[in-house]
């Protein structure tokens, strides 16, 4: 019994960490630039497919196994860089347009996206072919846990440090707090907000990115695999409170636990207990859990 629980809740936590990565980038985009990112998904899978294509071409030429969560991770990071096209080529020409045009905008984006993931991968599913054991299992209370599970959380546990001393202890960090509070003041200031939108974008799509790649070696990459992130990616910015860092942190843990306990009880309610926690978090605090708290 204490062997299954231990396997449920790592296999949650493991889920969270994932899921952080993308609602972060989704929080600092929003916090920053009002922009709801319906494209996170895409940015997760494709992520994913480059994560796989990378390994590959590690293992291919000869790279020992053990260290293949590097060129995993670096190929998520990298391919971080396609926000920089799709915020400069795409979304600068609806910052002062209604919201509906940047919903509008970032759902072409997916749409784009998948069909530029299908035709260059093709719509088969891609995987790295049994290195997820590579660096074997740890007994914990009985349960025999992967130990990547426990790389990835721990990764995910310090690039929540990070961001938060970013935003809070260094003079950009500073630079994104006043251009999310006041993009007016800002600019009289003498901020370069274009600068500032790029980078943030960047910064949000490589977390995302990110996250698609270190997920890869438990799961198969999937053109579709991105859809069902943003639903998961926006229940837990809702249950955290939109623009709070703190609330992405504790919204992932929420829906992660949450989605593994149903998953391991009774399959058909995964989706569903997630709803029923977004809408009770709406009609008992409609701005989630930290809404309002400083990112």
């Amino acid at each position: 019994m204490t062997q299954h629980v231990v396997n449920v809740l790592l296999s949650g936590i493991f889920h969270a960490s994932i899921l952080f990565l993308v609602a972060a980038g989704l929080q600092v985009v929003f916090g920053v630039q009002k922009i709801f990112n319906l494209a996170c998904g895409s940015f997760y899978a494709l992520g994913a497919y480059v994560g796989v294509s990378a390994v590959g071409w590690y293992t291919g030429a000869g790279g020992p196994a053990a260290l293949f969560v590097l060129p995993l991770a670096l190929a998520g990071l990298a391919v971080g860089a396609v926000g920089v096209v799709v915020e400069r080529g795409l979304l600068r020409f609806v910052y002062d347009r209604d919201e509906t045009f940047q919903l509008l905008l970032t759902f072409a984006v997916v749409l784009m996206m998948e069909d530029a993931i299908r035709m260059t991968w093709g719509t088969s599913p891609r995987s790295t072919a049994g290195l997820y054991l590579t660096y074997g299992q740890v007994p914990i209370l009985g349960a025999a846990v992967p130990v990547y599970n426990l790389i990835v959380i721990g990764a995910s546990l310090a690039i929540a440090l990070l961001i938060g001393w970013l935003l809070t202890r260094t003079a950009f960090g500073r630079i994104i707090r006043a251009s999310a509070d006041n993009r007016e003041m800002a600019e009289a200031l003498g901020v370069d907000m274009r600068r500032v939108y790029a980078t943030v974008f960047t910064l949000g799509t490589a977390l995302g990115t990110l996250g698609g790649a270190l997920v890869i070696p438990a799961t198969a990459a999937m053109s579709e695999m991105g859809i069902e992130l943003i639903v998961e990616a926006f229940a837990v910015v809702v249950i955290g409170g939109l623009g709070s860092m703190r609330g992405a942190f504790v919204g992932a843990l929420i829906v992660g636990v949450l989605r593994s306990i149903a998953i391991s009880v009774y399959p058909e309610l995964e989706m569903l207990l997630i709803y029923l926690i977004v809408i009770a978090v709406l009609v008992l605090r409609p701005r989630g859990l930290f809404g309002g708290a400083a990112a």
